[in-house]
């Protein structure tokens, strides 16, 4: 059976919380664990989050794909990536960059594709996908085919990557999972406050339907996360109250007092920051999209992506209504439970097992 895994991350997003803890739950289980750390460096606190995960971070300093200004970087990263498996003698290797699997790797790889450029751009804008971002499509295409199994973390994302990408069958659906924290009481005090989460820059998350939506509030909307991204875009907020970066204990802390959580994204292939919210037992206030609507479907309040009148009200009505309030949030948190970590990595590590052997394996 497999044992050691070459896991890619970054320390900019989502993955960096998804890799982590699938590095906690695979040494746990008795896997030795490299991650692979490309783009920026990490922060004091990931390096500190990275070692109790019982992970070997190796910070390679390779450029990160959707940061990469050519394909040449890429394919050139991929080839480091691929040498660096060999040499740490990888059973398998895990790109959370699918694009990265265009280099030849000696042992089985399975892609896990978190995000894409084409699903975004599908998403936001009304545009064919200019010729300075379609060749990092043709990348992830190339990646796709040559993986020996590719996981999406939602069956609607993996739909839309089956599509885009002509792929012959949909990926694998492995849901995300998070550690549940200690069940929140009923009767404990609650924050009349709204909150959300995330990248406010990117506009995919279509923060600028919240800030029109919270002029509406006669309760403060707090927003966690930067205004402004890595190529310089930004967002100007002038209704919400920015708490700009803060460290994943402190969004806990906000998110104890059980706020009502809203997102109103256009593009979420899943969606970590609403999982938080609802084990917290958080009320959801969320766009209707298809992930949403799969993953939270009787628990959440869905209103549509645009509609800034629409999340106000929703939001307004949790504010004015404790009772229902505190039911939807144990509704959502019951919901919440069923996407475990525990989970996320059994099904992980029997896809490994189902991969192992595909490729020549590395000698012992």
């Amino acid at each position: 059976m497999t044992r050691r895994i070459l896991m890619t991350a970054d320390a900019i997003g989502g993955v960096w919380q998804y890799a982590i803890g699938l590095a906690r739950d695979l040494t746990c289980a008795g896997w030795t664990v490299d991650m692979a750390l490309l783009g920026p460096g990490p922060s004091p606190a990931q390096r500190a989050a990275a070692a109790s995960s019982g992970a070997t971070l190796i910070e390679t300093g390779l450029p990160l794909d959707w940061l990469a200004r050519t394909p040449r970087a890429v394919i050139s990263a991929a080839d480091a990536v691929a040498t660096l498996a060999r040499v740490r003698r990888a059973d398998v290797v895990q790109l959370n960059q699918p694009a990265l699997a265009v280099a030849d790797f000696v042992m089985p790889v399975v892609a896990v594709v978190h995000s894409c450029v084409a699903s975004w751009w599908e998403a936001v804008e009304n545009a064919p996908l200019p010729a300075d971002l379609a060749w990092q499509t043709d990348l992830v295409a190339r990646g796709l085919v040559r993986a020996e199994a590719v996981v999406c973390p939602s069956r609607a994302f993996a739909a839309t990557v089956a599509r885009l990408y002509d792929l012959p069958r949909a990926p694998i659906a492995i849901h995300n999972g998070r550690a549940a924290p200690a069940a929140p009481a009923a009767t404990g005090p609650l924050h009349d406050v709204a909150f959300t989460a995330g990248r406010l820059w990117d506009r995919g998350k279509n923060v600028a339907t919240l800030d029109r939506a919270a002029a509406a509030l006669a309760i403060p909307f707090k927003a966690a996360g930067a205004a402004r991204g890595p190529h310089g875009e930004a967002i100007t907020l002038r209704n919400l109250h920015p708490l700009g970066h803060v460290s994943d204990p402190m969004v806990a802390g906000h998110l104890s007092h059980r706020p009502i959580f809203a997102t109103a994204a256009r593009y979420e292939p899943f969606g970590l920051a609403v999982l938080e919210a609802a084990l917290a037992g958080c009320a959801l206030v969320l766009s209707d999209i298809p992930t949403f609507r799969e993953l939270w479907d009787g628990v959440a309040t869905f209103v549509p992506a645009e509609d800034a009148d629409g999340f106000a009200r929703a939001i307004g009505d949790f504010a004015a209504d404790r009772d229902l309030r505190t039911a939807r949030g144990m509704l959502a948190r019951r919901r919440a439970l069923d996407y475990s970590p525990a989970d996320t990595a059994a099904a992980m590590i029997a896809l490994f097992a189902q991969v192992a052997g595909q490729r020549g394996r590395v000698a012992a």
